[in-house]
């Protein structure tokens, strides 16, 4: 599998507090890569240490094939937009005057502003200052001024924060676009279990600082556990010849079983008299997981 982000043992301290500990980060090219943790898992100082704005205590940082270092930061970051923290702009100019300061800065051809904002919806707001952009939109010029001269790689952070429901979906869906459409990897960061699994297909696990678990959405989701849950005629029988228990909501709880082991666990409980009401596949859900990955004992 080949990365275009890989860290090996990335570590960043404070003092004596590290934020960032031995990190082993690794970022298929061609992904949206989630990057989940709560608020103060050392999300945004990973980010920035990608890009070479802060300089890592111990180990190191590989991106689009080159180690991130003092002297190959700019060359590296010029193949990479990025978002981090809040978005910056000149509020008393229009979105088309703020990407031409970006664009002169980094040497890249007029075209490349329509682009952008043809890309994150932006073309028809005119002469309409960016102060008077809601929140929404000074998130979606941010993101277009790091799409900017067609970077391979996108480094977002926390881009839905702070937006109502249709601008979380609105960027929720330009990004999951963003691989196929642009041909760049995202590694995107967020606190949100939900935005995470709607718009990652690769997920890396983060908190105080180490990473507890990273692999595939899919594979994430196969760590469920499943069970099936059902009542019938007579509870108390029907958990005595199953061997299960009864939940304090009245449903019996057995392991998940395939097909044919359930036709004949139903067939049995009609042969004793037992009728089965209500029968259904139940499954651990990713805030369940996430706690017993990094045993915190916290919701997100």
């Amino acid at each position: 599998m080949d990365c275009c982000v890989a860290t090996d043992g990335l570590t960043k301290a404070y003092g004596e507090t590290e934020v960032v500990s031995a990190l082993n980060l690794m970022v298929p090219c061609g992904s949206v890569y989630g990057f989940l943790g709560p608020n103060g898992a050392g999300k945004t100082t990973t980010m920035k240490m990608l890009l070479g704005l802060v300089h890592p205590s111990a180990g190191s940082a590989t991106v689009l094939g080159k180690r991130v270092s003092t002297k190959s930061r700019v060359q590296v970051n010029a193949r990479v937009g990025s978002l981090i923290e809040s978005p910056s702009c000149y509020p008393h100019l229009t979105a088309r005057e703020n990407l031409e300061v970006v664009r002169r800065l980094r040497g890249q051809e007029r075209a490349h502003i329509d682009e952008a904002l043809a890309t994150v919806r932006l073309e028809r707001t005119g002469s309409k200052p960016v102060r008077a952009f809601s929140l929404g939109m000074k998130q979606r010029l941010g993101l277009a001024a790091a799409l900017m001269g067609n970077p391979e790689l996108l480094l977002l952070d926390e881009p839905t924060n702070g937006l109502d429901p249709a601008g979380i979906q609105e960027i929720r869906e330009l990004i999951r676009s963003l691989p196929e459409e642009r041909g760049c990897t995202v590694l995107v960061s967020s606190h949100l279990l939900s935005e995470i699994d709607q718009m990652s297909d690769h997920v890396g696990i983060i908190s105080h600082g180490r990473m507890a678990w990273q692999g595939s959405m899919r594979e994430l989701h196969a760590r469920a556990k499943r069970w099936l849950a059902l009542r019938t005629t007579d509870n108390a029988r029907a958990a005595e010849l199953l061997g299960a228990r009864i939940d304090e909501r009245g449903w019996i709880n057995v392991q998940a079983l395939e097909d044919t082991p359930v036709a004949q666990m139903t067939l049995g409980l009609a042969r004793e008299g037992i009728g089965v009401v209500r029968l259904e596949e139940r499954r651990e859900d990713l805030e369940d997981i996430f706690l017993a990955l990094t045993g915190t004992g916290a919701s997100l």
